[in-house]
């Protein structure tokens, strides 16, 4: 059954089946009679000017290769005033789904045009509303596990990738803050990270003031990294505790030394979190971390296996907080270890971006397959959207997937650009 009702069509959805060829693309003619043919439909143009680049399209016995346009009705070239600007000049054909008026170049020749409304399966513009129209937490609900496995396969891996990509800019963003200094760059996001949700921007903050040059200047010293952070954390209280006592006589010496701006302890957060992610729990794990690890980031890019670097990054936060949470408040003992799950999360987020960065940038793919592999072979992240895709019949076996499925639900789902999603064109191509 083709579709007959101009007033259900938008021109995104348009755009769609003029990319995939998802209408009755046999035996077409032009509006004014001549067969035409599709070589190639064009890149879809996301920004002003014709929405398809480079196609190749045969009229009559002639091959013409320029831009293409798709507009719902002839008439909205003129609503839209494409003829006033020049970046149409080159559009060689018109596809709309009625021609309601034709289209003429200043010369007065007309524009070929094609008209799509006969050609449109009415079923499959009906699973398209449904889609766009879902009320459902993604908006193919349970059908995405309907979909062939090479085709979520190959999905996943796009959108890993993409994923990455988009952690990429932010990365070069901070190399380029810091001429490329990568250790410099690598301690900054690390630090983001430390500090989690809640504390991500105190803890950045903290970086860039506190510069990693400085702290690998007395890393052999763990009494002076901590001084170094806490102090300059603003975290380090008036005290009779030896501890407080030491870290504070550490800092006022070093802050003048290297001239580091004032402390700001109004930024760090307590409330609503579990103890063991306070800031000051965070800070003595990273001090321990930067200590235990002089070499970081190259210890990082050189380790391949996921367990040695879990195990690298799993430090052990010093002995005066076995028995304290917050400065000056007693607790019942227990070792402060980062824990596996947030250096799962380290690993995730700053590791194995900065790896593919990192060989997306020196021209090695090694290290980019590396960041794959690695998140391969770690253990699925365990939230909402993940358990929420597998009731859907996407289950992630491994950190890969979870990742892949995070950025299709917030990239994908989220913006309802089913249209560029493999899995809803699949679904809109088996109806």
């Amino acid at each position: 059954m083709k579709l007959k009702k101009l007033e259900l069509m938008n021109e995104d959805f348009l755009q769609y089946l003029w990319k995939t060829r998802g209408f009755d693309h046999h035996y077409l003619f032009t509006t004014q009679g001549e067969p035409l043919e599709i070589i190639r439909p064009g890149m879809h143009n996301t920004d002003s000017g014709p929405d398809f680049f480079n196609a190749r399209i045969r009229i009559g016995s002639t091959l013409w290769a320029g831009n293409v346009e798709v507009h719902l009705r002839g008439s909205d070239w003129r609503r839209h005033k494409h003829g006033d600007d020049k970046a149409y000049d080159n559009v060689i054909l018109h596809v709309v789904c009625e021609d309601d008026e034709p289209l003429l170049r200043s010369n007065g020749e007309a524009v070929p045009t094609l008209e799509l409304g006969g050609r449109i399966s009415a079923e499959q513009f009906m699973r398209y509303r449904e889609l766009n129209e879902s009320t459902s937490w993604v908006p193919c609900g349970k059908q995405a596990g309907q979909v062939d496995s090479l085709t979520r396969t190959g999905w996943l891996e796009r959108l890993m990738v993409e994923r990455l990509e988009q952690r990429a800019q932010s990365i070069v963003q901070t190399l380029l803050q810091n001429h490329y200094d990568w250790d410099e760059s690598f301690y900054q996001h690390l630090a983001r990270y430390f500090g989690m949700k809640v504390n991500a921007d105190p803890f950045e903050w903290l970086a860039r003031t506190l510069p990693y040059r400085t702290i690998a200047r007395h890393r052999g010293s763990l009494l002076q990294v901590e001084a170094l952070l806490f102090g300059q954390a603003g975290l380090v209280p008036e005290s009779k505790e030896t501890y407080p006592v030491l870290l504070a006589r550490e800092y006022r010496i070093l802050s003048r030394k290297y001239e580091l701006p004032a402390p700001q302890g109004h930024l760090w957060k307590f409330m609503r979190l579990r103890p063991v992610n306070f800031p000051s729990i965070r800070l003595a794990q990273l001090a321990a971390l930067l200590h235990h690890s002089p070499r970081l980031f190259s210890a990082c890019m050189e380790t391949e296996n996921a367990d040695e670097l879990l195990q690298l990054l799993n430090v052990r936060a010093s002995g005066y907080w076995d028995t304290h949470y917050r400065f000056g408040k007693i607790s019942p003992q227990r070792t402060k270890s980062l824990g596996l799950s947030a250096a799962h999360t380290l690993l995730i987020n700053t590791v194995v971006p900065f790896l593919f960065v990192y060989g997306r940038r020196n021209g090695e793919e090694r290290y980019c397959e590396r960041a794959l592999r690695l998140l391969e072979q770690l253990e699925p992240e365990q939230n909402t959207i993940v358990r929420s895709w597998a009731e859907a019949g996407l289950k992630a076996d491994s950190a890969f997937d979870s990742q892949a499925l995070l950025q299709l639900k917030s990239a994908y789902c989220d913006a309802r650009r089913c249209l560029h999603c493999a899995i809803g064109h699949r679904l809109l191509k088996n109806s």
